[in-house]
């Protein structure tokens, strides 16, 4: 070691991921203490840091080419000690001149002014902050109007950010955003989000998620006017992935209006938003051409249908329709949650989603809550000739013959099975005796053993419930096979 030159020590270095071990290297020799300190970019912060203030100004002292921090004091309880604090983030932005990519999770003692300090990180790239509890909105502008080169925001559980939206409406106008994440924010409602302006011509990456249920109270944009859209003729065509979760668009266009501007857009997920209607599935397929992913989480609502009001998945066959022409939709998930066979239904026919399945090339799909589906459409998933991954979950309808089918399948190599009691060990013996699986998954069949699964694929796991003193008893199996 002591012939080699620190250059090619601290490349040997940087290959070592384990804390630990780049823990234990550094204490061999001085000279290995200096390559390794020169070397670490990353640092991971959190209860074990006490007292916090003297530990961070030790660490910033002998790490000053540390470019990634993340502080996160999940599970912090007071016998901790004191967490990190503003003064603490004074002393990290003074010291560590190459942050770029900065995480705040559970950070109770950080508040506007700690993030203020974030404003002198002139390389700042990405911001996440997680159960932030005390930022505001107007921490949100000190680092907006400082951090320049700031291109990804997370957001999460933030819940004092509300009021003025100064930070969006200056990262729309004068930012370089690219990625924006806003998860459970109470504050922050999509009409919000208009501020941001020609900052959707930026934006690439956009999620925009509630955890809970729907609430018909959410505000209504005052700007709205009937066949009116002139407060969405923002452009957003740079954008590639767009996640929408538990928003409400029933009499407003709202953000649903973002499916027919992302001409680039190439992943889709779409959970449980209210208002969501064929016409607009119709309006995504004919504007984005380039889609490769989409994922729909659907349950029931009241619609209009041709025999009068009925409970069910909002979308139909005109939507399956219409994405069949996505010629690059390649994964694929379509999930219905609280259907029952009679009531609710699922607004999908188990012709429509044949039809689906057989003209795109799906690589990988998830189907869940299909009740509508059975052996007469595994005939066509058996004959889908690029599907090389396929999760099947509560479809209760598939049997043995059904299972056995998939034994044809050209390109099936990855096969998960949850929580379904249609199929025995007969069928899916059938399956893995036919192809050469890379992996099986088998959670919560009940009809299907262990015995079945063991040897049958480079990786399996197999989990099975059963009930016993009243909540369900699990045993499972997992193991890696060359």
């Amino acid at each position: 070691m002591e012939d080699l030159p620190d250059a090619l020590i601290g490349e040997i270095v940087k290959r070592v991921s384990s804390t630990s071990d780049l823990s234990s290297l550094s204490l061999v020799s001085k000279r290995l203490y200096k390559i390794e300190a020169e070397s670490r970019h990353t640092i991971h912060i959190g209860c074990s840091l006490r007292p916090a203030t003297d530990a961070i100004v030790s660490l910033c002292s002998r790490f000053h080419n540390l470019s990634k921090v993340d502080i996160n004091y999940s599970g912090w309880t007071q016998d901790h000690g004191n967490q990190l604090d503003n003064h603490g983030l004074r002393i990290l932005s003074s010291y560590c001149l190459s942050l770029s990519d900065i995480t705040l999770s559970f950070c109770s003692y950080i508040d506007d002014t700690g993030l203020g300090y974030l404003a002198f990180c002139k390389k700042l790239i990405t911001l996440r902050l997680n159960s932030a509890t005390k930022i505001t909105s107007s921490g949100l502008l000190a680092v907006a109007v400082g951090c320049k080169n700031l291109s990804a925001l997370h957001l999460i559980d933030c819940n004092k950010i509300s009021g003025a939206f100064e930070w969006l409406k200056y990262l729309g106008s004068d930012g370089s955003l690219e990625e924006l994440k806003v998860k459970n924010c109470v504050g922050i409602n999509q009409y919000s989000l208009l501020m941001f302006g020609p900052g959707w011509m930026k934006l690439q990456r956009f999620v925009f998620e509630f955890r809970n249920i729907y609430s018909i109270f959410e505000p209504k944009d005052p700007s709205y006017v009937a066949n009116c859209q002139y407060r969405y003729d923002f452009s957003c065509e740079n954008l590639k992935q767009l996640s929408l979760r538990r928003i409400v668009t029933v009499e407003e266009i709202g953000l649903r209006s973002l499916l027919g501007k992302c001409k680039s857009l190439e992943k889709l997920c779409l959970h449980f938003v209210l208002g969501l209607t064929d016409s607009d599935m119709i309006t995504l397929a004919q504007n984005c051409s380039n889609l490769r992913s989409i994922s729909l989480q659907l349950e029931p609502v009241f619609c209009e249908g041709p025999e009068g009001r009925v409970c069910r998945t909002p979308l139909t066959d005109e939507s399956l329709k219409a994405l069949a022409g996505c010629r690059m939709l390649q994964v694929v998930e379509l999930t219905m949650f609280g259907c029952d066979y009679a009531y609710p239904e699922i607004g999908f026919t188990q012709e429509g989603l044949m039809m689906f399945f057989q003209s795109c090339p799906i690589r990988d799909l998830v189907l869940c809550g299909a009740n509508i589906f059975d052996d007469e459409g595994m005939k066509a998933l058996s004959s889908a000739q690029f599907l090389q991954t396929l999760e099947l979950m509560d479809c209760v309808y598939i049997t043995d013959a059904g299972m056995c089918l998939l034994a044809d399948s050209p390109s099936l190599v990855n096969l998960t099975l949850r929580q379904s009691d249609g199929f025995s060990d007969v069928g899916v013996g059938e399956v893995v005796r036919a192809r050469k699986l890379n992996s099986l998954i088998v959670e919560g069949c009940s009809r299907v053993s262990q015995k079945a699964v063991l040897g049958t694929a480079k990786s399996v796991r197999y989990e099975r419930y059963y009930p016993g003193y009243g909540k369900l008893r699990r045993s499972s199996l997992s193991f890696e096979q060359d």
